[in-house]
């Protein structure tokens, strides 16, 4: 049975509809597979509330294409009001009993993604809101799948990271008793760069250990990029942490960055995540439809691009580079010029003389005028953020990709084409251009009819640039020759 006919008039579960995956993964549901339904939990949030949220993320520009070849669409969706940290997912009794009787595929998106979330909070998000949503599922009258969308560096302490769950040193109900009795929980993140990954290895832990015999599987995408073709080429939504350092460099915010450029990268676009993750879940009913199943593990599935494509940070940023030089942004602060090092001195160092300083020197000049400072505060995120992405910028993995890779071949030729996901034939450079296109269309909101103003401009930043660098090794050689002269 092919992937569409699977889902053909069948409901949908889809939690984390409000992030970017989920909003992908929801479009491509209803464009690809003719699902009956497509039931999203939505929290109030910001004064808004379930379908107000739902609403105004249905007016974006990813659903365009939707609109058009699907008018009916919203016809087939189901917002169902709820929390994933509340126990019952703090649904009504009415949207419960509906969702016992009629959900057929469960995929479990949402998660907390911020890396500097406290612990507490982390737990009762990724660890507590999945067990809610298992506890839910397990009720289910027919259900034939569930995804549970973890992170290819879940376990981020392994050099090597395979489709296997690896033990950690902590139970999700240890955890949580823990934090309860409110004891130093940050001593167990001693091995782990963030609460994500951590809770993620933790959560993988405790689907291995339920008993529910749920058919499950577990699915681990690396880092998330823009889309590569569809519904729109290079589509994003919102500052992601890759989003952002490259959105920060071409404007010439962002001066420094902690990398080892020789390491490889890995990012996967969200439209193919999506297909695979769609893909992944087709094969979970597969397999489950044999009922000896059951009672295995769960099948993970390392959602990777290094293993068939792979690319080092030096080769991306040289594509960054490449396509800035041609179509720069508008409005930018300065010449693109970052340094790219991992050295924690020369991080240290430069971080004072190119962030703090020049900073510094726009605050006091803003104070002179009348206004509130804002750089160093602005560049105090700045330096957090590098600080966040530097486990991942720094270090490198291999990853074992062998059940992704036998899912593809089990795909038929016309499953192939809707649902595309393997990286044999990627070209990175078009995909790294694409993406600066996406920022410049998405975040900075350019439209390339101002690429003759902004080269125009960026001429006149280069020569600044220059003259800067000029002036500061004028000071140098001034400030030694001086030295020099006390000495003598």
């Amino acid at each position: 049975m092919s992937i569409p006919e699977t889902f053909r008039n069948k409901t949908a579960f889809v939690t984390g509809f409000t992030g970017f995956m989920g909003k992908v993964l929801t479009e491509k549901l209803l464009r690809s597979c003719d699902v009956k339904n497509i039931v999203i939990l939505v929290r109030g949030k910001n004064g808004l509330d379930a379908s107000q949220r739902a609403g105004n993320i249905f007016k974006q520009s990813l659903f365009d294409r939707l609109r058009i070849e699907k008018p009916e669409f919203m016809t087939k969706i189901k917002i169902i009001d709820g929390n994933l940290e509340e126990q019952s997912l703090k649904i009504s009794t009415d949207n419960r009993d509906w969702l016992i009787k009629n959900v057929n595929f469960v995929f479990h998106c949402a998660a907390t993604v911020k890396f500097d979330e406290p612990l507490k909070v982390a737990t009762r998000i990724n660890i507590q809101g999945t067990e809610n949503v298992v506890k839910l599922a397990t009720n289910m009258i027919n259900l034939k799948g569930f995804v549970f969308v973890s992170s290819a560096y879940s376990h981020y302490p392994r050099s090597e990271i395979k489709e296997e769950v690896y033990p950690v040193s902590i139970t999700a109900k240890e955890l949580k008793q823990l934090i309860i009795l409110d004891g130093k929980v940050d001593r167990l993140l001693v091995d782990w760069p963030n609460t994500y990954t951590f809770t993620k290895a933790i959560t993988e832990n405790m689907i291995l250990t339920n008993k529910n015999q749920l058919p499950i599987s577990i699915f681990r995408p690396s880092i998330i990029g823009c889309t590569k073709s569809e519904p729109e080429p290079y589509w994003l939504d919102n500052l992601q942490a890759l989003s952002t350092v490259v959105s920060s460099i071409i404007v010439g915010c962002l001066r420094l960055l902690p990398m080892s450029m020789n390491k490889k990268t890995d990012i996967v676009p969200v439209d193919y995540t999506v297909n695979a993750l769609i893909s992944v879940m087709w094969d979970t009913v597969n397999r489950y439809q044999n009922s000896n199943e059951r009672n295995k593990q769960p099948k993970i599935y390392n959602y990777v691009s290094s293993v068939e494509k792979p690319i080092n940070w030096g080769k991306f940023f040289d594509y960054v580079y490449e396509i800035y030089y041609q179509v720069p942004p508008l409005n930018t602060m300065w010449y693109i010029c970052c340094v790219f090092t991992d050295n924690r001195w020369i991080i240290a160092i430069m971080g004072f003389l190119l962030h703090r300083i020049p900073a510094a020197l726009l605050d006091l000049s803003l104070l002179i005028c009348g206004k509130n400072p804002k750089m160093l505060k602005m560049y105090a995120k700045k330096e957090k953020l590098t600080e966040m992405v530097l486990p991942f910028t720094t270090v490198e993995w291999k990853f074992d990709n062998s059940n992704t890779k036998e899912l593809w071949t089990l795909l038929s030729q016309d499953d192939r084409k809707t649902f595309w996901f393997s990286f044999e034939q990627f070209d990175w450079k078009s995909y790294v251009q694409g993406l600066v296109f996406g920022i410049r269309k998405y975040i900075l909101k350019e439209d390339l009819n101002n690429v003759t103003k902004a080269l125009s401009k960026n001429k006149k930043l280069f020569w600044l640039h220059q003259l800067c660098i000029c002036f500061v090794i004028y000071i140098a050689l001034h400030v030694c020759w001086l030295f020099a002269g006390l000495l003598m």
